[in-house]
């Protein structure tokens, strides 16, 4: 007969399993439609080769009547869903009690709608910041109507864990979303809150998995090269991603002091000027600049290469603009407060700027491209853990550990110097009104 211990801890495990369970059931719809964004994608000619078509500028210019009708709710009918998600999220584990406002159902759907909409659009968002949400909406909602599930952790635990299993969820990776609790939301490596994390973590991701999500989203990027060259590699390009992800992070937090309050005062007008710059980039770029940037990435690692026009004099310009693109592109659609998420966009920008850069020089783009990842999202986000542990997924291949331990770190330092507060807390103190000045570490 099991002692009473091992019953109790049993039934926590198996509690724990099914709030997993549920949190990735319900990020499953997010899923579906990142799913749909890619093969619009493919329909924009340097996705599926061409020319363009009336049907598929018509997909690149959605942005022109999308972008006024989202800040036009999100300022009005569904202000209480504005916001990425993640300062929402950090407002309630600081301030309990307002999460009963933040994680309502209202705002919560109110959030995901416009997060679709925009996402079918091919509005150049991750997808971070409505599963972050999402998973602690479904812990908060559970806590409320069944006070004696889980009641093991108090309230900011459960929180900060359905946060980090909606991050599993919505990417098919445990790991990464158990860190993202401990690294970013919690700020300190908690037993009492690791082992929960991991578990419900794991199960979100079962349920991403069985929903077509698969381990490897690029595939298994294999290398040949040497680990001292992976490392000699990481400097430069762990200096030059972090740098270009610092300035992402920094340009988006200025722009969305700027934008915050003329946005609030002329939705429609800003609206359509935003929408029409992002309709125009997605032009201009063949169509390179839109969607989250996975598909992009996928493009790069089929092609073994980055630059527009290999070969040819004005390879290096094109490259260029095209890593603008991507760096300009996600700031106008995030700086509004339309939700969504850096991950994915920082990561397009690193693997395009690792890529072309090693291409130039000679070396492995394949190398480059994984290297650059990991320093753009940690140069961006601050957060080399859960970088490490996420590009090593989007690659597959455990020999580029080195390699991105040491751009990853690089990265997050550069990027601290451009960007002094992690960029998810600089839109929390934005949102909140708090000191936008002082670093929270």
């Amino acid at each position: 007969m099991p002692s009473p211990l091992n019953r109790s801890q049993l039934h926590f495990l198996l509690q724990l399993l099914a709030f997993g369970l549920l949190v990735g059931l319900a990020c499953w719809p997010l899923n579906l439609v990142d799913h749909a964004q890619d093969l619009l994608l493919q329909s924009l000619p340097n996705f599926a080769g061409g020319a363009w078509t009336l049907q598929s500028l018509a997909i690149a210019l959605a942005p022109v009547l999308v972008m006024p009708a989202l800040l036009w709710l999100q300022t009005g009918p569904w202000a209480r869903g504005a916001g990425s998600g993640i300062p929402q999220t950090i407002e309630s584990l600081q301030n309990p009690d307002k999460a009963t406002d933040l994680m309502a159902p209202f705002a919560t759907v109110a959030r995901l709608c416009l997060w679709s909409a925009a996402s079918l659009a091919l509005m150049p968002l991750g997808r971070e910041g409505p599963v972050v949400q999402l998973g602690a909406a479904v812990a908060h909602g559970l806590q409320r109507r069944f006070p004696r599930l889980l009641a093991q952790l108090n309230t900011q635990s459960l929180m900060a864990i359905g946060a980090g299993a909606g991050l599993a969820g919505g990417f098919n990776s445990p790991l990464m979303g158990a860190v993202f609790v401990v690294e970013e939301l919690t700020g300190r490596f908690q037993t009492a809150v690791l082992w929960p994390a991991v578990v419900v973590c794991s199960a979100a991701a079962l349920v991403s998995n069985l929903g077509g999500i698969p381990l490897f989203t690029l595939g298994i990027i294999q290398t040949i090269q040497p680990e001292w060259q992976q490392l000699l590699w990481s400097l430069p390009v762990g200096v030059g991603g972090g740098l270009l992800g610092g300035l992402f992070s920094r340009i988006l937090w200025r722009s969305s002091a700027l934008l915050r309050q003329p946005v609030q005062q002329r939705p429609l007008v800003w609206g359509l000027i935003l929408g029409m710059a992002l309709g125009l980039i997605a032009v201009a770029s063949g169509g390179w600049s839109g969607g989250d940037g996975e598909a992009l990435m996928a493009q790069l690692l089929d092609s073994h290469g980055s630059l527009p026009v290999p070969g040819s004099p004005l390879s290096i310009i094109g490259w260029l603009l095209v890593v603008a693109a991507r760096v300009g592109a996600p700031v106008l659609a995030l700086a509004t407060g339309i939700p969504g998420g850096l991950i994915d966009p920082a990561f397009a920008i690193g693997a395009l700027f690792g890529s072309g850069s090693l291409e130039l020089l000679g070396g492995d783009s394949q190398l480059g491209m994984a290297l650059g990842m990991a320093a753009a999202l940690a140069g961006a986000t601050q957060l080399p853990l859960m970088t490490v542990l996420f590009a090593l997924r989007m690659a597959g291949d455990q020999q580029w550990l080195f390699g991105i331990v040491l751009s990853a770190v690089v990265g997050a330092y550069v990027g601290r110097q451009i960007q002094a507060e992690p960029i998810y807390h600089a839109l929390w103190n934005l949102s909140s009104n708090n000191d936008q000045s002082a670093p929270r570490r």
